[in-house]
């Protein structure tokens, strides 16, 4: 049996609409505290071990580092009279930027990453370049914080600007035309609003360069809805300040404008909360805009601003079975990205509606990147597929011609592997999208080593990826399944819809069944089954760990969230709400959270081996949610399990994780699939 760490039992008791909760572990929530931190320290010297027992763990590294040893780049943004483009040479912690020019030439450093940390902890974010390549206004993000730090840099000489804005995150950077001030939104120090919940009162300024930030012109806030935040964008053609107006990560939005060098208030444009309203841009008095308003898998519309009434919008691509993702205008023609069934499609229209075609993708796969702007005639994609890695794809509309550009062989060899799509009945009979990927050599036998991914929520869609790690574990003969299941945005608004609020047993129940199917199909069998996931994710593999415990043979749960009665009080959490529900204000919402959440389900049982995973500096699914969670599994788990915390430092929620960082962590997980799934 193994021996955890002691964690002491509380005794704090919440009342939620008249029905009592214990929170025992309360405690762990003051992460910072010297209990908790050497709390931490006990659990993550028990993980270590184990992990270290497992002869194999060694090996997958040096292969995982092998596997992530190859070049890739970003899809080229034209400014100006050059192309900017990141570029990680393999093994480096962040990738560089670059720029080179339009007419050929060599390429020349822009900015470094990897020069600001030892660590490589220190990440670029936001980039935001002036129409003519000649400025650079950037963020940084440090040990995967959420909070970032803007600079700006003069492109041509190479020299920092003195300007340095802080409190910024969830933002976008806007130049003006004159490219000596740009529009960002940024959140109040924390005594301007001492009662007010974090992250809220976000306002949009205008910093003009050369000038401290305390100077900065307040360009719009909403004090009567501090709720609200905002991503400023000048339009390409330079006329007007468009404001995305955004609430949590609902998918509704509001879109307000006021013309570009005027001042006075905004039209609010779209202002009913009724819809995404994405924009796409502006052409000779027409707002374009995506949405879903009438049309659950999206349409885009033109709006003449000078008579906005609905009656009056064009359609210019109509709503159509594949799920519309993106939109925007290049070379005088409409360009789109679609999904269809969980792969993307890229067309082409005139911007009167009329088709002219799609554009011919290298494999069923994902677009990762869009670059293009309407005075060009030229775009860039970033694609990718299971087996296909980064590529850049060049399209230009003067001769329709794809051009493949930046690619790597990433290690492997695509043809060398196989990916399938099938399909799983969940509970109410819904069909279930599966992708199944293994060695084109490899014939399932009822009992292979199997990882099944999902996720499920936030209108966020599981689309073909390249992953060096799951690549690892294929390559030693398991087989990798991704889920699409409801609460994703795989197929559109009521696809996302059946998987919120109370829906969001169905998000369960659809990877129980896609679990279920791969048994049922001969691909493995329960004791050779993992399930992984992350963040929201994290939620749906604890969820159901405990609600299926005889289903997998192994668990890894990222980031996960599992408080599901207070996630709301810490960091960005509040943002969910529009997704999970608020179970202190609705007894609704209560019943159907207390009903799922992880944390207050855990019973005395057979558990299978359960990692789960954590970064200290994770400032929006915060640590607690896995402290909390792994001490009340070590509780209940017996002579099963086991049930380990890893909790990586000066790492955050994952985005802009250094290579090194991202290896270790793989090279753990996977040697623990592979040690605990029978084979």
């Amino acid at each position: 049996m193994v021996q955890y760490p002691e964690t002491k039992r509380g005794d704090v008791v919440d009342v939620y609409h008249g029905t009592a909760v214990p929170d025992p572990y309360r405690w762990l929530e003051d992460m910072d505290s010297p209990k908790t931190l050497e709390w931490v320290d006990a659990q993550n010297a028990l993980t270590a071990a184990h992990l270290d027992s497992i002869p194999r763990r060694e090996q997958i590294r040096a292969r995982f580092e092998e596997l992530w040893n190859f070049p890739r780049q970003s899809a080229p943004m034209r400014r100006g009279d050059w192309y900017f483009y990141t570029r990680n040479d393999g093994l480096q912690p962040q990738p560089v930027l670059y720029r080179e020019p339009v007419t050929g030439g060599d390429a020349q450093v822009v900015l470094d990453p990897n020069e600001l940390a030892a660590d490589g902890t220190i990440a670029a974010m936001t980039l935001s370049f002036t129409k003519d390549g000649s400025r650079l206004a950037y963020t940084l993000a440090e040990a995967g914080s959420d909070w970032q730090t803007a600079r700006v840099l003069d492109v041509t000489t190479g020299e920092h600007l003195p300007d340095e804005l802080h409190r910024i995150k969830f933002t976008t950077l806007a130049w003006t035309p004159a490219a000596d001030a740009f529009y960002y939104a940024r959140f109040p120090e924390p005594e301007e609003y001492p009662d007010a919940p974090p992250s809220t009162h976000q306002q949009v300024f205008l910093h003009r360069l050369g000038t401290p930030q305390r100077e900065d012109e307040l360009v719009y806030s909403r004090p009567d809805s501090p709720d609200l935040g905002f991503q400023p964008f000048v339009t390409d053609d330079e006329e007007l300040l468009v404001l995305h107006v955004w609430q949590g990560t609902d998918t509704r939005n509001r879109l307000y404008y006021r013309r570009l060098g005027e001042g006075g208030d905004f039209v609010r444009l779209l202002d009913d909360f009724d819809a995404k309203y994405q924009l796409i841009g502006h052409d000779q008095g027409r707002l374009y805009v995506l949405t879903d308003r009438a049309a659950p898998h999206g349409k885009v519309v033109a709006i003449p601003l000078d008579d906005p009434a609905v009656g009056n919008w064009d359609e210019i691509v109509p709503e159509s079975g594949d799920t519309l993702e993106f939109g925007a205008m290049v070379g005088g023609k409409l360009v789109t990205g679609s999904l269809r069934n969980a792969s993307h499609v890229v067309a082409i229209w005139e911007l009167d509606g009329t088709p002219c075609g799609e554009v011919d993708l290298p494999a069923l796969g994902t677009v990762t990147e869009f670059a293009g702007k309407p005075h060009h005639r030229e775009f860039f994609l970033g694609f990718e597929s299971f087996v296909l890695p980064p590529t850049v794809l060049r399209y230009v509309l003067d001769t329709d011609e794809v051009e493949h550009m930046a690619t790597s062989s990433g290690g492997v060899a695509p043809e060398d592997f196989v990916t399938t799509q099938t399909w799983a009945e969940s509970s109410d009979g819904t069909a279930i999208p599966i992708f199944v990927t293994h060695r084109a050599d490899l014939v399932p036998d009822g009992g292979t080593p199997t990882i099944l991914f999902g996720y499920g929520g936030f209108d966020i869609p599981m689309t073909p990826m390249y992953a060096p790690d799951r690549l690892g574990f294929i390559e030693a003969g398991g087989i990798f399944a991704v889920a699409n299941l409801r609460g994703g945005g795989e197929y559109g608004h009521d696809w996302h819809a059946a998987g919120m609020f109370g829906n969001k047993q169905n998000v369960f129940d659809d990877f129980v069944a896609a679990g279920e199917h791969l048994i049922a199909a001969g691909y493995t069998s329960a004791a050779n089954l993992g399930i992984y996931g992350r963040s929201n994710g994290g939620l749906l593999v604890t969820a159901c760990l405990l609600q299926r415990p005889e289903l997998f043979g192994a668990v890894v749960g990222m980031v996960p969230v599992t408080d599901m009665l207070r996630y709301h009080r810490f960091t960005a959490g509040r943002y969910w709400t529009a997704e999970y529900g608020n179970a202190e204000e609705d007894p609704e919402h209560f019943d159907f959270l207390f009903e799922y959440s992880p944390l207050h389900n855990v019973v005395p049982a057979d558990y299978p081996p359960t990692l789960i995973t954590t970064g200290d500096s994770d400032d929006r699914v915060v640590p607690l949610h896995s402290y909390k969670f792994i001490a009340e599994l070590q509780s209940a788990v017996g002579d099963s399990g086991p049930a380990l915390l890893r909790v990586d430092r000066r790492a955050g929620h994952g985005l802009g994780k250094p290579t090194a960082k991202l290896i270790d962590e793989a090279a753990d997980i996977y040697a623990f699939f592979l040690h605990h799934l029978a084979t």
